[in-house]
Order: structure tokens, then sequence, then C-alpha cells
């Protein structure tokens, strides 16, 4: 049975990088489960779906196909044979994203494809239920947090460098990520939480080398 470590906790809290950087010293496969979430809300907003309407989505994602492909250290997502890259990375996506992924049925269908990648190999996920949900079996579950100012300050420098914000929309940033917590905090299925047993690591004035280095340290002691 393959192995699979799960790396869970807010937007911007250092996930995404973290866990690339652990995939590559151990030489996992990394898994970026949010993607699916954001590929969903994109698919569903270019048919024009209402995201506000949950049963709208619902029967949209029963028919959502998504292709898995191994490329290095990392599972990528096709539609259609192409990658959708930062299509699915822009701010009208962030605020449709967890209405979206709020959906029991979309979260069923994504919680089954997380599953199923298990059979190419050791996985290193990252997301929101994924010690919780996916993998509550897992001997490595890690929730990584960090404070808001510092999480926002890394969400604008993102933005920033993609062109879809300036230095002057921390506040704004700072508050959607809030707003995001709190839905994904407080939905029905699969809230975001710290999973039983996890360990939490708050990353605020850590470096990302130093993160890296507790998980795999964690895992291979």
């Amino acid at each position: 049975m393959a192995n699979v470590i799960c790396v869970d906790g807010p937007a911007a809290s250092g996930k995404s990088t973290v866990s690339k950087a652990v995939a590559e010293k151990l030489g996992y496969l990394y898994v970026d489960s949010g993607a699916l979430y954001r590929i969903m809300t994109w698919l569903a907003l270019e048919a024009g779906v209402d995201t506000g309407k949950p049963e709208s989505i619902a029967d949209f994602a029963r028919d959502v196909d998504v292709a898995f492909v191994v490329k290095g250290c990392r599972v990528a997502y096709e539609v259609g044979g192409v990658e959708p890259g930062d299509r699915i990375r822009t701010p009208e996506i962030n605020r449709h994203v967890s209405p979206v992924s709020a959906v029991p049925e979309v979260r069923e269908r994504v919680t089954g494809w997380l599953r199923d990648m298990r059979r190419l190999g050791d996985l290193i996920v990252e997301g929101r239920d994924i010690g919780s949900v996916v993998y509550p079996d897992s001997p490595w579950r890690f929730y990584l947090d960090a404070d808001p100012e510092e999480r926002a300050r890394r969400r604008l420098v993102e933005d920033v460098a993609k062109g879809f914000a300036d230095q002057g929309a921390k506040e704004q940033v700072k508050a959607s990520l809030l707003n995001r917590d709190k839905i994904d905090s407080s939905r029905k299925a699969a809230p975001l939480v710290v999973p039983p047993g996890a360990t939490r690591i708050d990353t605020t004035a850590m470096t990302i080398a130093d993160v890296v280095d507790f998980i795999v340290s964690a895992v291979q002691p």
C-alpha cells in the first residue's frame, strides 16, 4: 500500500510550497487537492452554472471528467488534454471556489479521485480535509497555519506576481482569506478542521526549509 502524507490548513499557510519541496526530497508525488475544486469551479463558470445554487452545481459535477497524469514529482490534471494553468488561479475563481467546494456531491467526487490516486505511488496531498476525511488512516498528518497578516502578505505577493492585484490590495486580500476561512470552517460537508492526532505547525516565523525539514524528519526519523 502506498504511503500518504497529509498536509491540511487554510489558504496561504504554506501548504503548496512545503508539500512540493517534501515531494522532491522524499521522491513522493505531490497532489494539490484544491486544484480539483478550482477546476470544478472554473468549468462550472465556463458553462454558465449559477454557483449560488448548490443543486445546479451538484448536477454539473456528476459529468465533470478530469485526467490525472504523473509529471515528474507531481500529479497533473488535464481537461481535454490540456492543463488549465493559471486560469484556475484568478480572483474570480477565488470568489466562487468556496461555495462550489461546499457542495457535498462535489466533495464526494473529488474525494473519490484523491483516493484513487494512491495507486500512482507514494503521495503527499495538501488540502483542507485530507487528514480528516480523505486519508484519515494516514500516520502522517500535518496542519499548517499562520497569522492572518502573514498569510495576506504571502497571497498578495503571489497575486501581484501574476498581475491579479497591486501592492495596495493587502486589506482586500486579507478580508478575502478570512471570509474563505469562515466558509470552509463552517460548511457541513468536510469542514476545515485540525485532524485528530495531526501535528500542528505555525509557519508564521518559519522558513520553508524549516517546515520541510520538520516534516521530512517526522516521516523518516
